[in-house]
């Protein structure tokens, strides 16, 4: 019997809070609470989006720096390269100024030097004008300084060795004679 009692004073407590009232407050309270995480999970898209944009920009970055790494990489491999054949165009070219009285001779030096500036050519090789140009520190490695008064004041008058660009960067400077 006090079961029976208990169970219609359960009842009649729901009865008497599930007044209009006691509902519209409930229901405000409910999507109040539907409203808070609502604003969370939009500041969260909000995060995550911005971190995937970061992320997205680092990577194409890296991308970037990656692939300029690669090619200057390729360029200096290129650069040691001809500097290390260098001095075969050296002696070439002294065996040529030396001149044989073997035709034959003179003539296979100069096929061998004329393939020899053949590939420097299809290279992107280029020799540094110096006799007759004004000196210039960039191209130019003055070993010696005359006095002539017939030429012009920083002009190159003879050249030791010959020097060589490649693209914009001077591989090897040119040995240069300079008058004052």
């Amino acid at each position: 019997m006090a079961s029976k009692k208990k169970n219609v004073e359960k009842e009649t407590e729901k009865e008497a809070v599930n007044t209009p009232e006691v509902e519209a407050e409930e229901t405000a309270a409910a999507e109040a609470e539907q409203a808070a995480p609502a604003r969370d999970y939009d500041a969260e898209l909000a995060a995550e989006k911005d971190k995937y944009l970061r992320l997205a920009a680092e990577y194409d970055n890296y991308r970037r720096r990656s692939q300029k790494e690669r090619e200057a990489l390729y360029s200096d491999v290129k650069a040691q390269t001809i500097t290390e054949l260098l001095p075969v165009y050296d002696n070439l070219a002294r065996a040529l100024a030396l001149g044989s009285s073997d035709e034959a001779f003179l003539k296979g030096i100069q096929m061998t030097m004329n393939q020899l500036e053949s590939i420097f050519a299809k290279l992107g090789v280029a020799a540094i004008p110096a006799v007759g140009e004004t000196f210039d520190p960039e191209k130019h490695n003055a070993v010696r300084h005359i006095d002539d008064e017939n030429v012009g004041e920083n002009i190159i008058v003879e050249e030791f060795q010959k020097g060589f660009t490649l693209g914009d960067k001077v591989i090897r400077f040119a040995m240069v004679v300079v008058a004052n």
